[in-house]
């Protein structure tokens, strides 16, 4: 039975060293489909592995403690990790699993928040509301196997509708942008506190696929009102600008002004960008409009200095970060997102030049992996494009050389960005590199952040084992990290982003819940 082979794993990675968690090379069979399939059933059980560690001893908390098997709270104590792992479950059809969970989503409170802790809209949106939402489509949709009854849909689609009632006090503002930091017992939030461009612009996925789904159009037209001031920005020092399509990062949610014109393709902007495209894939008719501006923003990140090339290392390209129409050399692991993002802006509007701009910086943030001594990139890094950092310590400079960047913050907090644009690259090109690629990434994530009863962060990837555990299973690892290296693999599977000139009938949000697009519904 699945259940005593979860048992039996969990004892063995209690009781084994780190590189007893090194997954073999699938051997021996006659194809590369097979390897495939091997390796998709690897990661599988290493997903399941880290579920059955959470389950007991998290569940239903947010997060499992796997060094210490407890557990942690940090998004309101609704079970973020069972809701966040939902979606991955049913794509790679784990039974047990998915009926746990849909029978778990209906009991939860959304009214309270533990310990009253503030309630973060982004976060709730992105990983609650959409991995909800995502499961009524996979259970509606070509998963509907899965379930027994057309209930468990509509009970999950209830508690949608409840959680986004519940988080509708946001968007009481002066402009309609919302607050992200919520007092939901009281219902309130501070108005002088400013939101930034990630928040307000990823939220809008989301609501709409809920309006859709439940035929409630108010849902849709909060985001999207609040969308516009987005699209057309305004900045309080109207004297300096981000170049054109690209925006600052702090916005006052008196004026709708942006407070500065800082910004980067990173965290705090990042899936600004990222759902400008998504909602042109959800729905191109009505959403031309956030194409356009998606395509100005990239014109004015490949055609700048923004499009970074090191000087030890022409051969790569990074997205830099920008203070005004000023740029600034450093990057990290969440800006990764971006050659998935390209190539899939490449994919739906058929231009082969964004694919191969896209793959350039997957190709490139694939090589942060290559670099250090685990195998995994770091969290952050810089680089110079006319002379070489000088250190005392020659070694860093050795490295700097050989690799084109020096390391600023060398933790992995099971990222997911260079997974997802591994897959994303191979949906579009068919390069069996990228499975290999996504592979030799996976298999150095589960030999050094797997440990006691799940996978942990780690706090220095160029050290060895990862330097020491931080003792904290992020619950996107469940929604994106698993996702993506499963489906890169799996070509069975019934959900993927379309290839070069099929349509598109799905589209994932930032979290790696797919949605069905509106020409599917």
């Amino acid at each position: 039975m699945r259940l005593h082979n979860l048992v039996v794993g969990a004892l063995i990675s209690c009781t084994s060293s780190a590189s007893s968690h090194i997954l073999p090379e699938p051997r021996n069979y006659n194809t590369t489909q097979n390897v495939a399939q091997r390796r998709a059933q690897a990661v599988k059980e290493a997903f399941e592995f880290a579920w059955y560690g959470y389950h007991t001893y998290a569940f239903p908390n947010d997060e499992l403690l796997p060094v210490n098997n407890s557990f942690s709270n940090t998004r309101n104590g609704w079970g973020a990790t069972a809701v966040d792992a939902l979606s991955t479950a049913i794509l790679m059809e784990s039974q047990d699993v998915i009926t746990t969970i849909i029978d778990y989503i209906p009991t939860i409170n959304f009214n309270v928040s533990r310990n009253n802790a503030p309630v973060s809209l982004f976060e709730t949106t992105i990983r609650y509301l959409g991995g909800i939402l995502s499961a009524v489509d996979l259970l509606n949709g070509p998963y509907q196997h899965l379930t027994q009854s057309t209930n468990d849909t509509i009970a999950l689609a209830q508690q949608a509708v409840n959680l986004a009632s519940k988080l509708k006090f946001a968007f009481d503002t002066p402009t309609g942008i919302p607050s992200n930091d919520l007092n939901f017992e009281a219902e309130s939030f501070d108005l002088s506190e400013s939101t930034g461009l990630a928040v307000a612009g990823s939220l809008v996925l989301e609501w709409t696929r809920l309006s859709d789904m439940v035929y409630r159009i108010d849902f849709a037209n909060l985001t999207q009102h609040a969308e516009e001031y987005l699209l057309h920005p305004t900045y309080h020092n109207a004297t300096a600008q981000p170049l054109p399509g690209l925006r600052g990062t702090n916005i006052d949610l008196r004026t709708g002004d942006f407070l500065d014109v800082s910004g980067s393709w990173s965290g705090g902007d990042d899936s600004f960008y990222e759902y400008l495209i998504k909602m042109f894939v959800y729905d191109p008719v009505n959403f031309t409009s956030y194409k356009d501006a998606w395509l100005e923003a990239v014109h004015s990140s490949a055609s700048s200095d923004i499009f970074s090339h090191p000087y030890s290392r022409p051969d790569l390209t990074f997205l830099a970060a920008w203070t005004g129409q000023d740029v600034i050399l450093v990057s990290g692991h969440l800006a990764c997102f971006a050659g998935g993002n390209w190539i899939l802006g490449g994919l739906v509007l058929g231009n082969q030049t964004l694919i191969n701009l896209g793959q350039n910086l997957t190709d490139s943030c694939a090589e942060t992996y290559n670099a250090t001594l685990t195998g995994i990139g770091p969290e952050a890094w810089e680089w110079e494009t006319e002379n070489f950092f000088e250190n005392d310590d020659e070694e860093v400079d050795m490295f700097i050389e050989d690799n084109g960047f020096n390391i600023t913050d060398a933790s992995y907090n099971l990222r997911p960005e260079v997974l997802e644009s591994l897959y994303y690259a191979y949906r579009a090109t068919g390069d069996t590199k990228y499975q290999d690629l996504s592979w030799k990434a996976f298999r150095a994530i589960n030999a050094t952040c797997r440990t006691g009863s799940g996978f942990s962060s780690v706090t220095n990837v160029n050290a060895p084992h990862g330097g020491s555990f931080n003792d904290f299973q992020e619950s996107y690892m469940f929604a994106e990290t698993f996702k993506y290296a499963y489906l890169i693999q799996a070509e069975d599977a019934k959900v993927h982003v379309a290839k070069k000139g099929e349509e598109q009938a799905w589209v994932f949000n930032t979290e790696g819940h797919p949605f069905k697009v509106r020409s599917q519904q």
